[in-house]
């Protein structure tokens, strides 16, 4: 079988999760009107995911579509298989940025990025240049880019967007229907801050990531393209290109855990005041924390000029 479209592989990892919760064996699965409703794709992509079904030996046939087994690990798509080039090229620079602790001002180059990233040239250069508006990042005369700062402005501008999406996503997740697929995503969440609160502090570093999926979540659910867009700018900002004050870490790494799972939690039992209240919080520290980094960046520039004079 061809290798399915990044869509298709998403939808191929929802549907399976709904199989597993509400179908039973020698049941048929639902009409492809209703698969692509579950599996937030287009019928070719549903077409495309009963075939990957029918191939790992899940379903009886492509039109009769009877569950024989239900679903296993090895029948989903591992994370990784699902990024498209510019989700991977994304994923690697704020890794590099991150892990490599890049401050702004950081040199590098396309060819760089893309062995890292195990993409074509034209995928990153195509990322790049989307990215660039957002003035984080920007092309040098000479070739190749290099990563801006920003300033308080700047941070208090990205935190009163990011409270608006984060607060309605809140809200369109809880009208969601008992047995929507993202129930499931939820309870993978919940185990994941679960497990992470458990080796806190000695495993604070993997929170980043974990982070970037938290949000990334409840953003999805408002399928608004805008929004996920705006979200490259919280995960490059609060998270990779501005490099924190090391020393609270930490501390605050494992205090976020728990606000997370404070919101999670709330959205489990379908409490949407504690979840709204709970992100309103988690928010306010993510602001407080923000702009305390940018002015501990402008007070050391204000301290190396003054020694330049």
């Amino acid at each position: 079988m061809a290798r399915a479209p990044t869509v298709s592989r998403r939808s191929v990892n929802v549907l399976l999760d709904h199989i597993a919760a509400s179908v039973e064996v020698g049941e048929a699965l639902p009409t492809e009107h209703r698969l692509a409703a579950l599996g937030e794709g287009s019928r070719s992509a549903v077409r495309s995911a009963i075939a990957h079904f029918f191939e790992r030996g899940l379903i009886s046939g492509m039109k009769e579509r009877r569950l024989l087994r239900k679903p296993l690990q090895a029948d989903y798509f591992d994370v990784a298989d699902l990024q498209s080039g510019t989700e991977r090229v994304r994923q690697v620079l704020m890794e590099l940025i991150y892990q490599g602790d890049w401050p702004p001002g950081t040199e590098f180059s396309e060819a760089h990025l893309a062995r890292a990233a195990g993409v074509s040239t034209i995928s990153v250069r195509e990322f790049l240049i989307g990215f660039s508006r957002y003035g984080l990042i920007a092309k040098k005369p000479q070739g190749g880019w290099r990563l801006c700062a920003f300033d308080r402005a700047f941070a208090m501008e990205v935190a009163e967007v990011r409270q608006m999406f984060e607060l309605a996503a809140i809200e369109r997740f809880a009208t969601l229907a008992a047995d929507d697929p993202a129930h499931a995503e939820l309870e993978r969440l919940i185990a994941r801050h679960e497990q992470l609160g458990a080796v806190m502090p000695a495993r604070h570093q993997d929170f980043p990531a974990l982070d970037r999926d938290f949000h990334t979540f409840l953003i999805g659910s408002l399928h608004n393209r805008f929004a996920q867009d705006f979200y490259d700018i919280v995960s490059l900002v609060f998270h990779y290109h501005y490099q924190w004050d090391k020393g609270t870490e930490r501390a605050r790494n494992e205090h976020a855990v728990h606000e997370h799972l404070d919101i999670l939690q709330a959205l489990a039992r379908r409490d949407t005041a504690a979840a709204l209240e709970g992100m309103r919080v988690h928010l306010a520290s993510a602001r407080s924390t923000l702009l305390q980094a940018a002015q501990i960046r402008e007070s050391a520039h204000y301290e190396i000029g003054q020694r330049q004079q």
